[in-house]
């Protein structure tokens, strides 16, 4: 089989390298770049120290409104496709380069394979739900991370080319930790970190918490309320937004430039708990053991939730919430996304999947 797998954001950056390893090992892939995500801390980092090839191919599409960069990115994916005729298009997640290569493939009548299918927040004012079910409902093969997915996906008619193989994070997790937990003690002494205290990994980016001044000046008023300290990595819509509203981080926030996935492992391993507005980061924490909080009132990974190993939260509950859950730990802990092998159980779902349409052809 031939493959073009298609990334542009840092979530599929660290996606994309163990499916990497794994289809490689028995086909030919071509790697896209769309340049969704283009700066070092965002980008050239993960491909470092992931270990993952340089990309066959590299767009520039760089920043602009959601429909400007879709629309670039469906032009110059749609050249690519063209010239490379493969078998199958991977994509993974729910951004921009995400629905601009399912709409791209389908165009062109290539199968589309969808990895991390059937997770909703049911917020359609989130651009990230939007591009997941377009997605969903072009793929031709929808690989479902957990069992909740498979029933959000029944729920709207989608029945076929559904398989159920967990997440491919735990098969990062698995290959990662052993790399990632000796960088601690330097991290913690490169940021300010104190021994006697226990700190907490925060993140935040998404333009509902950082482009509000009214919503972001409370988020950091409740950050400067917690008895631990917070490790805040600033993400570059946060760091512009802090900037033109004028806000300073409290005294307890400890600010570092975004990490390297390898780095963010290793505080995430090393922090008492975590809040933030990540979709990728809740699952990471979940499958540490990590009590979260996450500041939104929605999640596509309700089931870390009803675990009772993540709460949502508004900023005024942010202390209530932390306390509750550092006192709180659940007495269990599910394997909601799967046993290490996913990306492996992914390329056989894709052979049988090609095997199975040329008997029907």
């Amino acid at each position: 089989m031939k493959v073009v797998t298609v990334v542009g954001t840092r979530p599929e950056f660290v996606q994309v390298a163990p499916f990497t390893r794994a289809v490689r090992a028995r086909h030919e892939e071509i790697l896209l770049h769309t340049g969704q995500h283009y700066d070092q801390d965002m980008s050239d980092v993960f491909f470092e120290e992931l270990q993952l090839p340089r990309p066959e191919r590299r767009l520039s599409v760089g920043s602009g409104s959601h429909g400007e960069q879709t629309g670039k990115l469906l032009i110059e994916i749609e050249r690519v496709l063209l010239e490379v005729r493969p078998d199958w298009v991977v994509v993974f997640g729910d951004t921009n380069s995400t629905v601009a290569a399912a709409l791209a493939a389908a165009k062109l009548g290539v199968p589309l394979a969808h990895v991390e299918a059937g997770l909703r927040s049911f917020d359609r004012f989130m651009p990230e739900e939007l591009n997941r079910v377009v997605t969903d409902h072009l793929a031709n093969l929808l690989l479902a991370p957990t069992s909740r997915a498979v029933d959000n996906l029944r729920a709207e008619g989608i029945t076929q080319g559904v398989e159920l193989i967990g997440d491919v994070r735990v098969d990062l997790l698995a290959q990662s930790m052993e790399r990632a937990r000796p960088r601690l003690p330097g991290l913690a002494r490169q940021f300010g970190l104190r021994d006697d205290v226990p700190f907490s990994l925060a993140t935040i980016h998404r333009a509902s918490n950082t482009d509000d001044p009214g919503r972001l000046g409370q988020i950091l008023d409740a950050l400067s309320r917690l008895e631990l300290d917070v490790l805040l990595p600033i993400h570059p819509r946060l760091n512009k937004m802090l900037t033109e509203f004028g806000l300073h981080l409290p005294d307890n926030v400890r600010q570092a430039p975004p990490l390297g996935f390898l780095d963010l492992l290793a505080v995430l391993d090393g922090a008492r708990a975590v809040i933030t507005d990540s979709g990728g980061l809740q699952k990471e924490a979940y499958m540490l053991r990590r009590p979260t909080v996450t500041l939104r009132d929605t999640t596509e990974w309700v089931e870390t939730v009803e675990a009772g190993w993540n709460r949502l939260a508004e900023p005024a509950e942010l202390e209530s919430a932390i306390e509750a859950a550092l006192e709180h730990l659940p007495l269990t802990h599910p394997p909601l996304y799967g046993e290490p092998g996913v990306c492996a159980r992914i390329v056989t779902c894709m052979e049988n999947h090609s095997a199975s349409s040329r008997g029907r052809s």
